[in-house]
């Protein structure tokens, strides 16, 4: 992976037919020091919103050791690229063999669920392992997430209290609690309020919960989705995990994907036709534009051209290389109006969810990844510098009785 400070430079020395990645380590390393530094517990990297090597070793050099995994194939990625990681399968529902290569090949002793047969599956596949730790998942309102995440993972209020004492009688170590706000949370409130409605239930069943994990959803910056400051949202967390009937000792986790990446990561695609309003680009819905296109968001883009453009800012739509009509972007994304074939579009804020969806439907799907050293887009970090949340003084249940469940 190249070097270089300008993405049109080397795009245009490597002239690739496909699309070109860029990758920014050093964005990377600039979230991961905010969080280190201001979110109050431990913080686990979501690795599938960017598994690229570069990626994972900008984290892990600036001090993000613990990833959240969601597949067998995942956990073997940390575990050989780092041996001391501390893995967390928080997947709900998993197959019986990655829950075993899990356990007894890569050392995994953090495992997720959401109903009692998940847990069974997990006890049988670790031989009754005394030493796990077991987190409960709750179903938590997605609303104000620009992608709620409700429907498929979860255990309902009904539900949860019976769930949560069977999983504390044959938890020995550690018993957690989870939830997902949804992904790109608008509202910092939204944690607050899922942490209320977690906390009935712990009361309610009458366990004291020793993890209390508020999941990923923490936003980055869009055209036309300008989040509230990163600090309100630890705020939010910080009050909420206040008022919790966990343990004295208990711990606050977080895991951050896309707020740790996003930032990071951009496309650089090539108009192959243009029609109008619509730009026809060699990357589209199948490659790293998956959220542009199946959700419709509008990232920010910018004409790339030795000579910068005089013409004034127009909407366009996108459509990708392949002959599948679904492989459209309705935008608008904003660009000079002379755009014309041959040119190179910049798409930003891409670092999430872009290179990690991409296929190989219809024969495309090569892209090329180069290094920048720019900061182009919008940052939720800064310098990654700022004051240091400390951990709340909390009134705490007493910590966990062996007679509890």
């Amino acid at each position: 992976m190249d070097s270089v400070l300008s993405p049109l430079d080397l795009t245009a020395r490597e002239a690739p037919e496909g699309p070109v990645a860029i990758a920014r380590p050093h964005r990377v390393a600039a979230a991961a020091t905010w969080f280190r530094e201001n979110f109050p517990g431990d913080v686990f990297y979501a690795v599938k919103a960017n598994p690229s090597p570069w990626a994972l070793d900008a984290l892990w050099h600036a001090g993000i050791k613990n990833f959240d995994v969601a597949s067998d194939a995942e956990a073997h990625l940390i575990h050989s690229r780092f041996p001391g990681a501390q893995i967390a399968f928080m997947h709900p529902v998993k197959s019986r063999r990655a829950i075993a290569r899990a356990f007894h090949d890569y050392g995994v002793k953090t495992f997720a669920l959401d109903s009692e047969d998940e847990l069974d599956k997990i006890l049988a596949e670790t031989n009754g392992a005394k030493d796990l730790t077991l987190v409960v998942r709750f179903e938590v309102s997605g609303d104000g997430s620009a992608y709620p995440l409700a429907r498929k993972f979860g255990v309902s209020a009904a539900d949860a209290p019976a769930l949560l004492r069977k999983t504390r009688q044959v938890s020995e170590e550690m018993l957690g609690v989870s939830f997902h706000v949804g992904s790109q949370c608008m509202r910092p409130d939204a944690y607050r309020t899922a942490m209320d409605g977690v906390n009935r239930a712990i009361v309610k069943a009458g366990v004291v919960a020793d993890i209390v994990d508020i999941g990923g959803g923490f936003p980055a910056i869009y055209p036309g989705m300008s989040p509230p400051p990163m600090i309100e949202y630890v705020n939010a967390i910080k009050a909420g995990f206040e008022e919790m009937f966990v343990a004295q000792n208990a711990k606050l986790w977080a895991e951050p994907g896309r707020a740790l990446v996003a930032e990071a990561g951009s496309t650089v695609t090539r108009v192959e036709l243009r029609k109008g309003d619509a730009l026809y680009l060699n990357d589209g819905a199948f490659g790293t534009l998956f959220d542009a296109t199946h959700l419709n968001w509008a990232f920010p883009a910018k004409l790339l051209r030795e000579t910068p453009s005089r013409a004034k800012l127009a909407p366009f739509r996108l459509y990708g290389p392949t002959c599948d009509s679904m492989d459209a972007a309705a935008g608008p994304f904003m660009l000079p109006a002379d755009i014309q074939e041959g040119d190179l579009i910049e798409i930003g804020s891409l670092g999430a969810y872009g290179t990690a969806m991409g296929t190989r439907f219809n024969g495309f799907g090569d892209t090329v990844t180069i290094e920048s050293k720019d900061s182009p887009w919008p940052s939720m970090y800064g310098e990654a510098t700022g004051a240091v949340v400390a951990m709340p003084k909390r009134k705490r249940a007493p910590k966990k009785q062996p007679s509890q469940g």
